[in-house]
C-alpha cells in the first residue's frame, strides 16, 4: 500500500478498508474459505510510516519500494500517493507482475492513463480503479428506486458537492495545499470531474458532452508550513454534461460554498413519475401523486412547505462502507476472478472528462466526449 499517510489513504483505504477486512476475519469466499490481506505500507518518510503502522496494528511498512516490488510474496500493489506520482510506480507494479488498484485520477492526462491500461492488459495483470461513490448508502438507495422503476422516464440530474475550506489565514485549512496549485495537479476540475464521469456512466447513462466553466475564487491560501502561497488552480467547476438517452445533468463543485442542504453531496434527480434527492447516506424521494401544484405569487409567504411532501427511503439493507466494498469485491476479482467492471480504462474516462472539461473551460464551448480506447 504506497502511499497511505495521506488522509484518504490512512482513513478509508487502510483503517476502514484493508485493517477493517483482517479484523473481521478476511473476505468470506466460501464456507470454508476467506481472503485475508497482508499489507506492507511504502512511503517516503520513515518517521510517518511507523507512526502510521503502529496506529494501524500493521506490523510491516518500508521506504524501499523496489524491494516490495521484486517481493513475489506481494501480490497486489495499490496506489494512493498524488497523482503525479501514480503513473511510473503502477507501470513497474505491473511489469513486476502484480496486480494493480490505485485511486483516482490515475494519470494527469488521458495518454498517460491509456498507458497504463496497456501495460497492465499486455502484462497480464488485473487492475482497478476506486469507484467509492458508486457504493454510497445514498447512492445505491437511488440505484435501487431505478431498478423499480420509481422515477419513469428520467430527465435530469442535479448535483451539488462541496463545503468551504479555510484559506488558512486565521482558521487552519482542512485539504491540501497541493489541491490549489496546478503545478502539483491540483484542482477541482481534474479531481471531481473524475467522479461525475463514473456516476453518471454508471447510473444514468454515457457521458456525450460536457461545458464546464472553472473558477479560482480565492487567489491566496497558506500552506502546511504556514506560508502563504498563490493559488494557481480552480477551486470551483460549474458543468453541465449530455447523456445517452437525453438526460441532462448538471454539478456544481466548490471548495468556496457554504452547506445550506442535506449533505456535502446531493444528487437530485427528477423523472415523470416522480424525484429523489440522495445524500451520502439517505435518500428522500417525492411520487407524483404527492407533488405540490404551486402557483408564483410573490407577494405573500408561500403556504407550501416544500419540505414536507418527501419521504424518506427506509433501511432496508445493510451497508458497508464504500470503500471497504469495493477494496473486497478487487480481492476476490484477484482471488476468484469475480467480474470486476472498474478497471483502469474506466479510470481513463474520468480522466478524460476531466481533460474535457478543462478544455471547455479554457475555450468557452461545448465539448463533445468520443469514445477512448
Amino acid at each position: 500500500m504506497n502511499g497511505v499517510t495521506g488522509r484518504m489513504g490512512t482513513n478509508q483505504h487502510l483503517i476502514r478498508s484493508v485493517v477493517a477486512i483482517i479484523k473481521q476475519g478476511g473476505v468470506k469466499i466460501s464456507d470454508s474459505e476467506y481472503i485475508m490481506p497482508d499489507p506492507i505500507l511504502v512511503g517516503r518518510n520513515e518517521i510517518k510510516l511507523k507512526k502510521l503502522a503502529e496506529m494501524a496494528g500493521v506490523e510491516k511498512w518500508t521506504t524501499d519500494l523496489n524491494l516490495v516490488m521484486n517481493d513475489p510474496q506481494y501480490q497486489v500493489y495499490f496506489d494512493a500517493q498524488t497523482t503525479g506520482r501514480r503513473a511510473e510506480a503502477v507501470i513497474q507494479a505491473a511489469k513486476s507482475g502484480k496486480h494493480v488498484y490505485c485511486e483516482k485520477p490515475v494519470a494527469t492526462s488521458v495518454e498517460s492513463a491509456l498507458e497504463l491500461y496497456r501495460v497492465c492488459e499486455e502484462a497480464g495483470v488485473k487492475h482497478g480503479v476506486v469507484q467509492d461513490k458508486l457504493w454510497l448508502p445514498g447512492l445505491l438507495k437511488l440505484k435501487r428506486l431505478m431498478e423499480n422503476d420509481f422515477f419513469g422516464k428520467i430527465l435530469s440530474v442535479r448535483g451539488e458537492f462541496g463545503y468551504w475550506v479555510f484559506e488558512g489565514h486565521t482558521v487552519p485549512a482542512q485539504r491540501p495545499s497541493w489541491n490549489y496549485r496546478k503545478e502539483d495537479d491540483g484542482g477541482i476540475i481534474v479531481d471531481m470531474l473524475c467522479h461525475w464521469r463514473y456516476v453518471l456512466d454508471n447510473l444514468f447513462g454515457e457521458v456525450k458532452g460536457v461545458f464546464c466553466l472553472g473558477a479560482t475564487h480565492i487567489p491566496e491560501r497558506v500552506d502546511e508550513q504556514g506560508k502563504a502561497y498563490k493559488c494557481t488552480a480552480d477551486d470551483a467547476a460549474y458543468a453541465t454534461f449530455e447523456l445517452e438517452g437525453g438526460v441532462i445533468a448538471h454539478f456544481n463543485s466548490s471548495w468556496v460554498t457554504r452547506v445550506r442542504r442535506d449533505d456535502l453531496l446531493t444528487l437530485h434527480v427528477d423523472g415523470t413519475k416522480g424525484s429523489a434527492v440522495a445524500g451520502l447516506r439517505e435518500c428522500w424521494t417525492q411520487h407524483y401523486g404527492n407533488t405540490p401544484k404551486p402557483v408564483w405569487n410573490p407577494d405573500i409567504p408561500n403556504p407550501i412547505n416544500f419540505y414536507e411532501g418527501w419521504s424518506k427511503v427506509p433501511e432496508q439493507e445493510n451497508f458497508d462502507n464504500a470503500f471497504k466494498a469495493q477494496w473486497e469485491l478487487f480481492l476476490k476479482h484477484v482471488v476468484k476472478n469475480d467480474p470486476f467492471p472498474w478497471n483502469l480504462m474506466e479510470g481513463a474516462k474520468g480522466v478524460q472528462l476531466a481533460e474535457k472539461g478543462l478544455e471547455s473551460w479554457a475555450k468557452k464551448a461545448w465539448v463533445e466526449i468520443g469514445r477512448i480506447h
